[in-house]
């Protein structure tokens, strides 16, 4: 008998000479500006007190995009009108949360087969997220 041991998908930061073509992969290149904003609207909206801009970071997993996140060690209060979740969570799942709310409405916005598989993309990848828990709550 043999035992399979399956190792998580491990989202890893994108290269910066790949970094312009992250987000027309993440959202399609006809969404690229208003996904952008949206993500840092969101960020703005779902934690008010600690954000306040700056520059993020991409994410994907085995060359796929995933997600974006402010560059940041700082940790992220949520705490706002958008969802009842109340917690701090790190700048990785903070940027997590922005950018499933982001899919999420634009998706309701825009007929985009991208937008609704990043979306089912990225919240099959966080269940094995140590932050899963504060990730799923925020969201739902």
């Amino acid at each position: 008998m043999t035992t399979q041991v399956t190792t998580p998908h491990v989202a890893t930061l994108v290269p910066d000479n790949r970094r312009e073509m992250f987000l027309p992969a993440l959202f399609g290149v006809r969404h690229l500006i208003v996904a952008e904003n949206t993500v840092y609207t969101f960020m703005d909206r779902l934690s008010p007190k600690d954000y306040g801009g700056g520059f993020w970071n991409f994410y994907e997993c085995d060359g796929t995009p995933l997600f974006m996140a402010p560059q940041s060690t700082s940790r992220f209060r949520i705490e706002s009108e958008i969802t009842q979740f109340r917690g701090e969570v790190s700048a990785e799942a903070a940027g997590i949360i922005a950018t499933l709310f982001t899919f999420s409405h634009l998706s309701f916005r825009f007929e985009s087969d991208l937008l609704v598989e990043g979306y089912h993309r990225l919240h099959a990848w966080c269940d094995c997220h140590p932050e899963a828990s504060e990730i799923f709550q925020a969201i739902d």
